[in-house]
């Protein structure tokens, strides 16, 4: 503890050293505040002084001219122009520490649930530099979920991306609630963007549990937060993530959802002055995911396994931000409307889905009962219009007969209840039993 004291001290004393420039707000528009007289970077954090109110920070996102324009962290409300603006010669940090399993945290990482603040802790910043590429392990160990179309079909491994793709109400809450209880990794950071207030509550208690809780730190910036703090959200996330990480731990980082964090950098980006693109997204959006998705990974140390949603609007897979992030990921797991319509839970599109380091995480016996199973579903896709009016005869076709036997074993192997975790090894056991496929190597 006089260690953790002493630390304190030389950032405080390092901080006051710093030189601090003084300058004047000139103009308030909207979420953005343009100063004059005031040198400070990209990226740096200034103080604005309300007035008779407190203080605020914010956060230096452009120029325009001689003026930095500012996004305060917060709400805008009695700013006015005149007021003094100060650079405080750093960037954006949070202080993290074991103490924040179980909290519910704000998109700038301070506390949210009404409790003690979190003790302890030391200071990140929360833009940092990716792991270097050569500094980085193999990804070749699996990550149990608990959910076998997953485990069995596109098995995740520690340190993997994997996107999940989905239009709204297609069962992805509920997707990640069975992910979060029951995976095997020994914390889970849990960030929502953009959601509605209520569901904050409802991610926590339903979705999460109480018994995930302990292991588990929630952040959440909700649809009314300023662009600034949602973008800001998915920063603060991994940054508590590689504080558990570099302790060795195995880490799932779950962001939902990536849509909403790319409407928020579409927001900072146009007030910024930035040229619209691609339906509207300025060039920084497609600049910032790289970067974000890189902090992701496993290092010699530990594991960040990223999960992140993608809602596809309209259930359109060639959204930009779908397609962009389709190509940086290690994997994509589509959800069916037409599967969750009938009521089948969850209604992963087994065949739009994909795995990318499956085959370095799994088996060849495991790779070949799958692929054998996807052959399978492959064949009773193409051939059930014809089953269902009666034109198909059996003996046709050898594949399509030993689909529709075995259907039956299939669906209850894709189906899960939300409540009924599924450990690896026994996930594996029933994927060979359900295949059916004869003469498989070892």
């Amino acid at each position: 503890m006089h260690l953790l004291d002493e630390n304190r001290c030389r950032e405080v004393i390092r901080r006051a050293g710093s030189p601090f420039f003084r300058g004047r707000v000139d103009v308030v528009s909207g979420v953005l505040v343009e100063a004059v007289g005031i040198p400070a970077g990209m990226g740096e954090l200034c103080r604005i002084e309300r007035g008779g109110g407190d203080p605020i920070e914010a956060e230096v996102i452009g120029f325009r001219g001689d003026r930095t324009l500012l996004m305060p962290h917060g709400n805008v409300v009695g700013l006015a122009p005149g007021q003094s603006v100060y650079a405080l010669g750093r960037t954006f940090g949070i202080e993290v520490s074991d103490g924040m399993l179980g909290r519910v945290l704000d998109g700038f990482g301070h506390p949210l649930d009404d409790r003690a603040p979190i003790p302890g802790g030391h200071h990140r910043d929360v833009r940092q530099a990716a792991p270097r590429p050569l500094s980085r392990s193999a990804v070749d160990q699996p990550l149990s979920t608990g959910v076998r179309v997953i485990d069995g079909l596109n098995t995740v491994g520690r340190g993997q991306r994997l996107g999940i793709f989905a239009g709204a109400g297609v069962g992805k809450s509920t997707l990640l609630g069975q992910i979060t209880r029951g995976t095997e990794a020994d914390v889970v950071v849990a960030c929502l963007v953009g959601e509605r207030g209520r569901e904050v509550r409802d991610f926590l208690e339903e979705t999460i549990g109480e018994t995930a809780l302990a292991r588990t730190v929630l952040v959440a910036a909700t649809s009314d937060r300023s662009p600034l703090e949602r973008l800001t959200a998915p920063w603060v996330a991994v940054t508590i993530a590689e504080h558990f990480r570099d302790q060795g731990k195995n880490v799932l980082l779950v962001v939902d959802s990536i849509t909403r964090f790319a409407h928020a950098a579409r927001e900072v980006g146009l007030a910024a002055g930035e040229p619209p693109t691609v339906r509207g997204y300025p060039p920084s959006f497609f600049a910032l995911v790289p970067q974000l998705l890189e902090r992701m990974g496993r290092t010699a140390l530990g594991s960040i396994t990223g999960l992140l949603t993608v809602l596809t609007d309209g259930d359109d897979d060639d959204d930009p931000v779908a397609d962009a992030l389709r190509g940086l990921l290690d994997g994509h797991v589509h959800l069916s409307r037409d599967l969750a319509q009938a009521g089948h839970f969850p209604a992963v599109d087994v065949l739009g889905s994909l795995s990318r380091l499956m085959p370095k995480l799994v088996t060849r016996e495991h790779e070949l009962h799958a692929r054998h199973l996807r052959e399978l579903l492959s064949a009773y896709r193409d051939g059930r219009d014809l089953v269902d009016v009666g034109a198909y005869h059996r003996g046709t076709n050898p594949v399509l007969d030993e689909a529709l036997e075995r259907m039956p074993a299939i669906q209850a192997l894709l189906r899960q209840d939300v409540d009924d975790p599924t450990p690896f090894e026994e996930t594996v056991e029933v994927l060979k039993l359900v295949s059916g496929l004869a003469g498989v190597p070892r």
